[in-house]
């Protein structure tokens, strides 16, 4: 069991038991009908060895043939057992599905209520469906055959007890070194299935990235540095295939020791075991412990361990787990108030308004560097400008200084502040991040405009409008207290509403990750200028070239090193900026 799964079972063990707390009836009678089944298993080996001692070997075909019988009727017994424990197991899954249900839909009506992240709970429908069923499901299976495993083994263990001592001496010790070996593996194999998906999911977008930006890569020279960076990641993820294959191999060998050992080793013992007392029928009876109870019950139980706990409890942790609500990277949503700078405050003159110490990030353990020990000082109230071909890691620099990703090593700093671990509350009064794909909500335009500053007076929306030539399309809506529905507007005018709304602002540095792609030349010149007047500190991920001329310094970004300066000084020393220039200009 990994850490986090640990984890898991610490928040839900409190839930679990008081709803089983509230089931004790049917968990008795279910413990009654499980007993039944362990009297069936001991039943069945008992009559074999007994026919064959006291019957057939014996010379008395008749009493042979009954305890033959009374095995048979065991046997036929198991489908009034199985329907017995399939009755009470009813009482047990289904309360746990209804409850289930009621959880999701009480959670989603209370998201809704206070407006949570993204609006509509777009999980909610998988939650009630889906994520439901497969919770009922995983849940029944593992009673099932915890249930089955446990009371079965009993009953069999017992009879090879009954039948004679040395018996469970010959079966019992690969048994129990099989289960050993299973349960040993399930934690690093769980591990093993985390790295395997997170390589592949690098290599696939390592891959969709390289893909979008062929031609820059081809324009700018990059594509051996793309292509190393391909190698080390299909390394990773054919290392991670490797680990994960070795382990479920010895997984395959748990499953054989405990499933055919037990068998193999009383065959090898037959002759020792003669000597020591032990009949003709007590071996018979043996074999038919193991052959038709143990080990059935044994590969189920580490069948359902292995696949159908796992997924319990994931999904459990989703439904039932407390909510982690996910910062997006411009705002949360609408109804939930950021904080006000007041929460948080800074003396923002006294310290740089960003800097970056030594910098790296990494995405794999070999994997190239996206940034490489890159050290920045941005001033307060500095416009600083961010270039560089496609998937060099600019958007990857704007989420470290959000906050949102954590750097390999080194420091990312705001305002004096570390960001790496700080809550969301208090990042939200240091910086706002505007993407390229801009949130709007259903609300009033003047509720999606002061949404970051719920205290601004009409005025200063009026005058937030007018700064960014909003005004057609807030006449055009109806005015600020229009509703704006988001997809009846053009992906520029979604751009132009977040851009006013990071403008009004408190927070002291603006982040703005290609945030203007979707403007004329001239709206985003306008948007620009208005945001590097506000007060406060402006980075911008440049969209064209003109955006990189109207800011102070600019940052370019090129995998091997970062250099940063006027346009002009880069002009003369960045053969890269050159060359991104010229692009822009062709």
């Amino acid at each position: 069991m990994t850490s986090a799964e640990a984890g898991t079972l610490r928040r839900l063990a409190p839930p679990a038991r008081r709803f089983l707390a509230h089931r004790k009836g049917v968990l008795v009678r279910l413990a009654l009908w499980s007993l039944a089944e362990s009297g069936q298993a001991f039943l069945v080996g008992h009559a074999v060895a007994r026919s064959v001692d006291e019957g057939f070997l014996a010379d008395d075909p008749r009493r042979g043939l009954l305890w033959l019988g009374i095995a048979l009727v065991a046997v036929l017994s198991g489908a009034r057992v199985v329907r017995g424990v399939f009755a009470q197991l009813a009482g047990v899954t289904e309360p746990l599905r209804d409850g289930l249900v009621r959880r999701a839909v009480d959670r989603s009506m209370a998201r809704a209520a206070r407006g949570g992240p993204g609006g509509t709970d777009r999980a909610a429908v998988s939650r009630l469906t889906n994520q439901v069923e497969i919770a009922r499901d995983s849940f029944a299976g593992l009673v099932l055959t915890l249930r089955s495993f446990v009371f079965t083994a009993a009953g069999a263990l017992l009879g090879l007890l009954s039948l004679h001592p040395a018996l469970l001496v010959v079966v019992l010790p690969p048994l129990a070194a099989g289960l050993a070996l299973f349960l040993f593996t399930l934690r690093p194999m769980a591990a093993a299935q985390r790295r395997a998906l997170a390589a592949d999911e690098a290599l696939g977008d390592h891959a969709a990235r390289a893909r979008a930006a062929l031609r820059d890569l081809a324009a700018c020279g990059t594509g051996p540095g793309a292509e190393r960076s391909g190698v080390d990641l299909v390394a990773d993820a054919a290392a991670a295939a490797r680990t994960l294959a070795g382990w479920a191999a010895v997984r395959t060998a748990a499953l054989g020791v405990a499933g055919h050992l037990p068998v193999l080793a009383l065959l090898v013992a037959v002759e020792r075991l003669r000597g020591h007392g032990v009949s003709v029928g007590a071996l018979l009876g043996a074999f038919t412990y193991l052959v038709q109870s143990l080990l059935p019950a044994l590969h189920t139980l580490m069948t359902a361990l292995g696949a159908a706990g796992s997924r319990l409890l994931v999904v459990l942790d989703r439904i039932l787990g407390a909510e982690q609500e996910q910062e997006q990277e411009q705002v949360p949503g609408p109804g939930i108030a950021s904080a006000p700078a007041a929460a948080f405050t800074v003396d923002t003159a006294a310290v740089p308004a960003l800097e970056l110490r030594a910098v790296t990030l990494s995405y794999g353990v070999r994997a190239e560097p996206v940034l490489d020990a890159l050290d920045l000082c941005v001033a307060p109230g500095e416009h600083l400008a961010v270039v560089g071909p496609s998937g060099i890691g600019k958007s990857t620099l704007t989420r470290l200084v959000a906050g949102t990703l954590a750097p390999s090593r080194g420091e990312v700093r705001v305002a004096g502040r570390p960001v790496t671990g700080r809550p969301a509350a208090e990042l939200a009064a240091l910086r706002v991040l505007v993407p390229q794909d801009a949130y709007v909500f259903s609300g009033t335009v003047g509720d999606n405009l002061a949404y970051l500053r719920t205290d601004a007076s009409r005025a200063e929306l009026d005058a937030a409008v007018g700064a960014f030539g909003l005004g057609p399309l807030v006449e055009r809506l109806g005015g600020l207290d229009a509703t704006v529905r988001p997809a009846e507007l053009s992906p520029g005018e979604r751009q132009l509403v977040a851009l006013v709304r990071a403008y009004l602002s408190p927070a002291p540095l603006l982040l703005l990750d290609e945030a203007t792609c979707h403007l004329d030349p001239a709206s985003e010149a306008r948007a620009e200028e208005a945001l590097a007047g506000r007060a406060g500190t402006l980075v911008v991920v440049a969209h064209r070239l003109s955006s990189a001329v109207r800011a102070d310094r600019t940052l370019v970004l090129d995998g091997v090193r970062a250099q940063c300066g006027t346009h002009a000084e880069l002009l003369g020393r960045s053969p890269l900026y050159r060359d991104l220039t010229g692009h822009w200009n062709s």
